[in-house]
């Protein structure tokens, strides 16, 4: 199938988000190792787990959790057929690219929401239940971190870093939309264009299929 690569790409992406999950867990949290510095103070490697959705944005209750999890869960399995719809529809192939890192993230992340709860000890304070998994982040830009000034409308007086740590799903997931969204008149504008192709086809095929049987039926 012609569309195959697209979910080899995906595949891809969740064997290297997986890989270093894992690897910072055992290599870093197991061995308790909070960083490491890899271009000096800029860019860290740095353990953290994070319960709810992205920028640390929780759902709170005792089953927002689950629900997250579940929502998660639906909306990877809404990609994965739009993917396959738009491959089917013959759409740009930098969308469906797009489309297949997105699809990857999302799995990725879904992963450990399902997973980790169980099988791993991500943090003092995991939940180990099915569904409940925390997601583990490691990638960290230090660029500026400090308090909310008080004056300012939201957030005021908290602590906080100018870069939310995050991890390969995330950035795969933001790759993808990103992009997207930068060339998305290139991208629509090119669906469409194939999509009236293939209707043009089609009406060109029933036509001549209506010709044929018009001469038959005059002989």
């Amino acid at each position: 199938m012609k569309y195959l690569k697209y979910y080899l790409l995906t595949i891809a992406v969740i064997l290297v988000d997986q890989a270093v999950k894992l690897a910072v867990y055992f290599e870093m949290y197991q061995k308790n190792i909070p960083e490491i510095k890899v271009l000096g103070e800029a860019f860290k490697l740095n353990y953290t787990t994070n319960p709810g959705m992205a920028f640390g944005l929780v759902v709170e209750g005792e089953y927002g959790k689950l629900f997250l999890t579940v929502f998660r869960l639906v909306a990877m399995i809404g990609i994965g057929f739009y993917l396959y719809s738009l491959a089917k529809r013959k759409a740009p192939a930098g969308l469906l690219w797009c489309m297949g890192l997105i699809l990857g993230g999302a799995i990725g992340n879904v992963i450990d929401s399902i997973f980790y709860g169980v099988l791993l000890n991500t943090s003092p304070d995991a939940i180990h239940k099915w569904f409940h998994g925390e997601v583990i982040d490691m990638f960290y830009f230090d660029i500026w971190k400090g308090r909310i000034p008080e004056w300012f409308p939201i957030w005021k007086g908290e602590y906080t870093a100018l870069w939310p740590i995050f991890n390969v799903a995330d950035a795969s997931i933001f790759t993808g939309v990103a992009t997207i969204l930068l060339f998305q008149r290139r991208f629509f504008a090119e669906r469409n264009k194939s999509k009236t192709e293939i209707e043009s086809n089609e009406k060109n095929i029933i036509s001549g299929q209506g010709n044929e049987e018009l001469n038959q039926s005059s002989i």
